[in-house]
């Protein structure tokens, strides 16, 4: 059962979740931690706190007395694998600023895993047993995941090869479907294919079934590694999980290349200069890992709030949560 997700002032000491939601919320992480304890997965914990910030202009992080919240354990639990190589887990609360709507909140839940001698393909197979035992435990028929690759629903919808693709392209399907296309874009053309995936493609998807993409461009490669697929295209080694138009993970092979780390931040730090934002401190104890030596591995952070919105049929992230938004 979940609760209403509007108050009045007068009753926001309440949870915003229900008993019920509550009871499925902890049967939800001892099926996670039954699952990692079953692959000898370790679960670890690492701070919330850093001298460090995410530098990915889409993020905003919070500043916290000369310090910033964590936006993810990534950074730090990869410090772990660069020192000891084991497969690793953790279940954190994690923070971003400007994260408010229907499926965001500013502090969220976030399962995060790293799987080590695994790429992205490998780690989608364990990604689908997890959701499969996941769901399968709350009573929800698992339908075998459809793969999709980002260039083709990209070509198709605009009926061009992928390399031909321009903003204008993506300009006219909007106005062919009398679809509102932002001005704002500007000639940001991985905004705009993004903005194209969810209108024609995510939108798409059935409600009660999940979806990997992959073969996203290389533009949108964040912290994977770069490859050349079957057509010749360059694309990132990374995919995204949605159960119906949900987006619910995003998992990469990772990158270990700290030179080409470091240049990536600093394409960021330049990116976020353009747009008027706050500049914020690249992780330099990951670089300094990274020149360590990061083993082969491929990891995926799961939102775990939305992940509950699944499973319980709740419609706002205010229903997951004990106490989100105006109640916290």
């Amino acid at each position: 059962m979940c609760l209403e997700s509007k108050t009045s002032n007068i009753d926001t000491w309440r949870p915003g979740a229900s008993l019920d939601v509550l009871e499925k919320i902890a049967a939800l992480r001892d099926c996670i931690r039954s699952y990692m304890q079953e692959q000898d997965v370790l679960e670890v914990v690492t701070p919330a706190l850093s001298q460090a910030a995410s530098t990915d202009p889409n993020i905003h992080s919070f500043a916290a007395g000369g310090r910033y919240l964590h936006t993810s354990p990534e950074f730090p639990m990869k410090r772990l694998l660069c020192a000891y190589a084991r497969d690793i887990y953790q279940i954190a609360n994690v923070f971003r600023d400007g994260e408010v709507g229907r499926h965001h909140n500013a502090e969220f839940s976030l399962l995060e895993w790293y799987r080590v001698g695994m790429d992205h393909h490998a780690l989608m197979n364990d990604v689908e047993a997890l959701m499969q035992r996941i769901v399968e435990q709350f009573s929800i028929a698992w339908v075998q995941p459809q793969t999709i690759r980002y260039t083709d629903a990209v070509s198709r919808v605009c009926e061009k090869p992928f390399d031909e693709v321009t903003i204008q392209h993506i300009e006219n399907v909007f106005r062919q479907h009398q679809r509102y296309y932002p001005a704002a874009i500007g000639n940001d053309l991985d905004a705009a294919m993004d903005l194209l995936m969810d209108e024609f493609v995510v939108s798409q998807f059935e409600p009660s079934k999940a979806c990997f993409i992959v073969d996203y461009p290389a533009s949108q490669a964040a912290l994977a590694r770069v490859s050349v697929d079957k057509d010749g295209y360059k694309i990132a080694e990374r995919f995204e999980l949605f159960w119906g138009p949900v987006e619910l993970a995003n998992g990469f092979h990772e990158l270990v290349d700290a030179g080409e780390q470091r240049a990536r931040f600093i394409a960021e730090q330049q990116t976020r200069n353009s747009r008027d934002q706050s500049s914020t401190p690249m992780d330099e104890h990951l670089l300094q890992a990274l020149s360590h030596g990061l083993p082969d591995c491929a990891g995926v952070a799961l939102g775990l709030d939305r992940l509950m919105l699944v499973l319980t049929g709740c419609d706002h992230i205010d229903q997951v949560q004990a106490f989100a938004g105006d109640r916290a």
